[in-house]
């Protein structure tokens, strides 16, 4: 295993499309519950122990090596919001194409076969990191920082919020990311004895609530 492929995936700049896409940020700024550095943690915290446990435990099931077929189906009835399940096999799809020129690897290719509109982001990742040859706990670290990392790197273009100030905000967060990557693997490991209704559900009304009608919007900065 090499850590560093962790470090490739995990990079903003790994083209897999997530910098077309706000996680919500853009429909809460305009809504005014993100104005500065505090409210944008409040809800990167709040989001990250809704969706981003949800996320974090998917990926992790499929980096061990469970059936990405029955995780896709445990995605869509985590996500309500059909905005949202649209938007998650987009980024599935663009990670996909990126994951296999990255690291070549058959089970990326029968994910491609079996989902060519594209499986849930989360499910994705973790195969891809499977494919990268790391760990659950890599994927579930990965997709954690995403989801927290994604809404602060669109405030910052959103509100000319201070990048110090929204690296600040994800320094903070660290304690959580730590927590969510944790409680993703241990869901994830009882997977194969107890079925995929064992990953959590939590919700996220407002995130749900927002997506539908951010989606709505005839002008936006991003696509989610």
């Amino acid at each position: 295993m090499s850590r560093a492929a962790l470090l490739v995936l995990a990079d903003g700049r790994f083209p897999a499309g997530g910098h077309a896409h706000s996680g919500g940020a853009e429909a809460a700024v305009r809504a005014g519950r993100v104005t500065d550095a505090a409210t944008l943690e409040a809800f990167c915290r709040g989001r990250l122990h809704t969706s981003g446990v949800v996320a974090a435990s998917l990926a992790a099931a499929a980096a061990l090596g469970t059936d990405p077929v029955e995780l896709d189906r445990a995605a869509d009835a985590r996500t309500p919001s059909p905005a949202l399940r649209t938007v998650a096999r987009r980024l599935g799809r663009q990670l996909t194409r990126a994951a296999r020129a990255t690291w070549p690897h058959p089970e990326l290719d029968a994910l491609a076969a079996r989902f060519p509109k594209g499986a849930h982001q989360p499910v994705v990742l973790g195969v891809a990191a499977r494919a990268a040859g790391l760990a659950p706990l890599d994927a579930a670290y990965c997709s954690a920082y995403e989801g927290v990392s994604g809404p602060a790197t669109a405030v910052v273009r959103l509100l000319s919020l201070d990048p110090f100030d929204a690296t600040g905000v994800l320094a903070r967060l660290a304690a959580d990311v730590d927590l969510v990557a944790r409680d993703a693997v241990e869901a994830a490991g009882r997977v194969p004895a107890e079925g995929t209704g064992v990953l959590p559900a939590r919700s996220a009304p407002l995130l749900e609530i927002a997506a539908e009608a951010h989606a709505a919007w005839p002008v936006r900065l991003f696509a989610s």
